[in-house]
C-alpha cells in the first residue's frame, strides 16, 4: 500500500491537461541561468544542469529568483514522458511546481506584487527547478514570515490539494470525524493540520515508522496500516480523504456515515458505490489559488500549520531528490535549495 505523497501524481497531472509545457527555452532573455532541463524523457537520469536562456516575464507575470523548490511525484512522471501527449509537457523542458523566492521583476499589469517581495507558490507550468521562474500573481503569495525559504517550498501545491479537498470540496466542519489515508506523505501532513485548525476529529493512517508524525501532528487516533486495518477503528466518519485508491479506496465507502463525502486524489469515484451507501465524493484536481495560499498562510503564522521537510538537497542533487519522491514513501517533503536564504544574510 502507497500512502505518502502519491497523491500529487494525478492531482498535479490533471491541472497541466491541454497546457504547453513551461520548456527550457520558452522565452529567452540576454542573462543566463543554472537549471535542471530534461531534452528527452526517461528516467530522473535524464536531467542535466545546464546554463539556459533566463526566462522574461509577460504583462501579467513576475520574475521570481527562486531560492527553493520544493519535490513531488509528479515531477519524475512528467520527465518520464509518460502523459506527454495527454498532458502537454513538451522538449526541452524543466519540472518543479513548489517554488519560494523573491520577485525580481513584474510586468506592466502586475497591480499586487513588486519586486523585492518574498513570495511562495505552486507554478502550475512548472519550471522550478531553476534559479529563476515565471508566476503569474493568482499562483503566489507573500511568503509565511515564521518559515525560511526552504520550509515555504514545501508547502502550496500538498496544502492547496488538503484545503481544497477538505474544506473547498467535503465542506469540513467543526466537530466532524475524517478519516485521512497516508497522513505521514506531503498532502496527508498538511490535512492533518488543516482538519484540525477547522475543529474537526481526525483519523490518520501510515506505516510503524510514521506513527509519530502523525501524533505530532495532532492527529486524534492513528492507524497503522501495516497492523490493522482501517475499517476497524473509523466507523461512520463524515470525510474520507484518499490518496491511495485502489483497495483502500474500496474499503473506504463503507466507513461513511450516509451524507458523508469521500475526496480522493488518485482515482475515479465508483457512483454505485456512492449511491449504495448515500455518500457523496469527488475526485480532486489541485489549482493554484493566491486567496487560499493566504488563508494557510493565516494558518501557518497562527501556528496552527507547520512543514515537514525530510531532506533538503541542493539543485545539483535534483535527480537524487526525484528518485527519492519516486519511491512514494518520503515522510512529509523533499526540498530543494536553489539559492542561499536572504533571511540568513
Amino acid at each position: 500500500m502507497r500512502i505518502t505523497n502519491l497523491s500529487m501524481i494525478l492531482v498535479a497531472l490533471t491541472m497541466l491537461s491541454g497546457l504547453p509545457g513551461k520548456g527550457a527555452e520558452n522565452e529567452t532573455g540576454a542573462a543566463p541561468m543554472k537549471a535542471m532541463v530534461a531534452r528527452e524523457y526517461g528516467s530522473p537520469e535524464v536531467l542535466k544542469l545546464e546554463d539556459v536562456p533566463r526566462p522574461v516575464p509577460k504583462e501579467n507575470e513576475v520574475l521570481v529568483r527562486v531560492i527553493a523548490g520544493g519535490v513531488n511525484p509528479v515531477d519524475t512522471l512528467i520527465v518520464s514522458g509518460k502523459y506527454a501527449k495527454e498532458f502537454g509537457t513538451y522538449l526541452p523542458l524543466t519540472p518543479g511546481y513548489d517554488i519560494a523566492g523573491v520577485v525580481e521583476q513584474t510586468g506592466a499589469k502586475i497591480t499586487k506584487l513588486k519586486v523585492g517581495d518574498p513570495i511562495y507558490g505552486y507554478i502550475l507550468w512548472g519550471g522550478g527547478f531553476a534559479q529563476y521562474d515565471i508566476a503569474t500573481e493568482g499562483e503566489v503569495a507573500i511568503k509565511p514570515k515564521s518559515l525560511n525559504y526552504e520550509e515555504a517550498a514545501s508547502v502550496p501545491l500538498v496544502a492547496l490539494t488538503a484545503w481544497q479537498a477538505l474544506i473547498d470540496a467535503a465542506k469540513l466542519t467543526t466537530g466532524q470525524t475524517v478519516l485521512i489515508h497516508g497522513g505521514s506523505g506531503g498532502v496527508g501532513t498538511m490535512a492533518i493540520q488543516i482538519a484540525k485548525a477547522r475543529g474537526a476529529r481526525v483519523i490518520a493512517t501510515a506505516s510503524t515508522a510514521n506513527q509519530d508524525v502523525l501524533k505530532e501532528l495532532g492527529a486524534d487516533v492513528t492507524v497503522d496500516y501495516t497492523r490493522q486495518k482501517f475499517e476497524d477503528v473509523a466507523r461512520d466518519v463524515d470525510v474520507v480523504l484518499d490518496s491511495v485508491g485502489k483497495d483502500t479506496l474500496a474499503r473506504s465507502y463503507g466507513v461513511v456515515k450516509r451524507g458523508g463525502f469521500i475526496a480522493t486524489l488518485v482515482a475515479r469515484l465508483n457512483q454505485s458505490e456512492l449511491d449504495k451507501h448515500g455518500i457523496r465524493g469527488a475526485s480532486i484536481s489541485v489549482k493554484p489559488d493566491a486567496n487560499e495560499l493566504n488563508e494557510i498562510t493565516r494558518l501557518i503564522e497562527a501556528k496552527k500549520i507547520k512543514p515537514v521537510v525530510t531532506e533538503v538537497l541542493p539543485l545539483t542533487e535534483a535527480v537524487k531528490a526525484l528518485q527519492q519522491a519516486a519511491t512514494h514513501h518520503t515522510r512529509g517533503k523533499i526540498v530543494l535549495k536553489i539559492a542561499e536564504d536572504p533571511q540568513a544574510e
